[in-house]
């Protein structure tokens, strides 16, 4: 059988490769503390659950409209109104297979064979992959911790071609957690619209990012850049990874387009799971979730504290998302041996940089604090030991 190119280019997810080795020594009796996947534990609000149990009772579940059912598309809009004070037409609003169906969709309607997109390096593997497949070339724009890991308008500027068709940014970022300051996010967007390029921003962790000192949420991108595309998902700020739900926002003139796309790519979002995630949007939901955003902070300063005491520097603190990048460069070992090793001495499943660019990649690893606090704890303690033991 003849394997395309395509898939014979595309890279592995680590940490998903990783999760698989943790698996199997799990498997063989040896428990594991899995900080590798970014998966929170909560599962989705229990409103949520109550929801799906009620629309699961027997009844027809056709498809629904490519773009999604009216009414999550309305609550949807409402929540940009409420949580970021942004109006949006709810007819902008597209109702995808998940945040990596919207990136799809987004890559077919943008990008055409030979196109240049700048992506941070670091950055979350899967968003260049998809837009490799349809045939952009992607350059990777080195950033650091003076920079909060994040593209600022300087680095776009300095990176930019004559091929350069677009820009995607994460804020706040996966791997790192840190979000790009407001202003410069404006300012970055601003620069790509005035050279006739389109802007992607991945909000994904935008609702477990901190609030300011009035106790506001951060605003979208959209408050800045009303014509970017942003896409967002129900799998992290509503704990519904298995679902597969997510949404994009999309100009005007982008939306027939989508909805031709999602017509031959996956007729539609899952009908069950649009109707259960009506509930998220419930003030009862939208508590639970809110309780759990600061939960995710406590978990953080736990991991922070430990980190620190272990002697690994986290060189930009998150404030977002549920991720620590931090450095293992003084260990002596690779960011891929210090994770190989960690799982395979102490346990303890972690994710190289090498899923997330080249920059850093040998020196950094990814730790989501995803986890309960328990394990987060025993986490810590494994680290500690290996750690201890690499310097005997």
């Amino acid at each position: 059988m003849r394997i395309s190119r395509r898939a014979q280019g595309i890279a592995p997810f680590y940490a998903l490769e990783f999760g698989k080795h943790a698996a199997a020594l799990e498997a063989a009796g040896h428990p594991v503390v899995k900080l590798s996947i970014g998966e929170p534990d909560f599962g989705a609000p229990p409103a949520v659950l109550s929801a799906l149990r009620d629309v699961t009772d027997g009844r027809p579940l056709p498809y629904t409209a490519p773009l999604g059912v009216p009414a999550l598309r309305e609550a949807i809009a409402g929540f940009y109104r409420t949580q970021h004070g942004v109006t949006v037409d709810p007819a902008r609003v597209v109702v995808t297979a998940g945040a990596s169906a919207a990136l799809v969709l987004a890559a077919a309607a943008l990008v055409d064979p030979g196109d240049e997109v700048l992506i941070a390096d670091p950055s979350y593997p899967c968003n260049r992959q998809i837009v490799e497949s349809f045939g952009a070339q992607v350059t990777l724009v080195p950033t650091g911790a003076e920079s909060r890991f994040q593209l600022n308008a300087a680095s776009v500027r300095a990176s930019w071609s004559e091929r350069t068709r677009g820009v995607m940014v994460a804020t706040p970022s996966n791997p790192t957690g840190t979000s790009v300051p407001a202003d410069e996010l404006g300012a970055l967007c601003g620069l790509a619209r005035e050279r006739g390029a389109w802007r992607l921003v991945d909000e994904i962790y935008l609702n477990l990012s901190d609030h300011d000192e009035q106790g506001r949420p951060p605003r979208s991108a959209l408050s800045r850049d009303p014509d970017a595309v942003v896409v967002n998902s129900f799998s992290k700020y509503f704990g519904m990874t298995g679902w597969r739900l997510g949404w994009c926002v999309v100009p005007e003139d982008l939306v027939p387009v989508l909805e031709r796309l999602t017509q031959n790519y996956f007729l539609c979002a899952s009908t069950p799971a649009q109707y259960a995630a009506l509930a998220c949007f419930t003030p009862e939901s939208l508590a639970v979730c809110e309780e759990r955003r600061v939960e995710f902070g406590r978990r953080r300063a736990l991991v922070l504290d430990g980190l620190a005491r272990i002697g690994l520097p986290v060189p930009v603190p998150p404030d977002g998302a549920f991720y620590v990048y931090f450095d293992v460069g003084a260990t002596g070992l690779t960011s891929w041996e210090f994770c190989e090793r960690a799982l395979r001495e102490a346990h303890v499943a972690l994710t190289p940089g090498r899923d997330f660019g080249t920059r850093s990649a040998p020196t950094h690893v990814r730790l989501s604090y995803a986890a309960s606090t328990d394990e987060l704890r025993e986490g810590m303690r494994r680290l500690g030991a290996f750690v201890g033991g690499l310097g005997a």
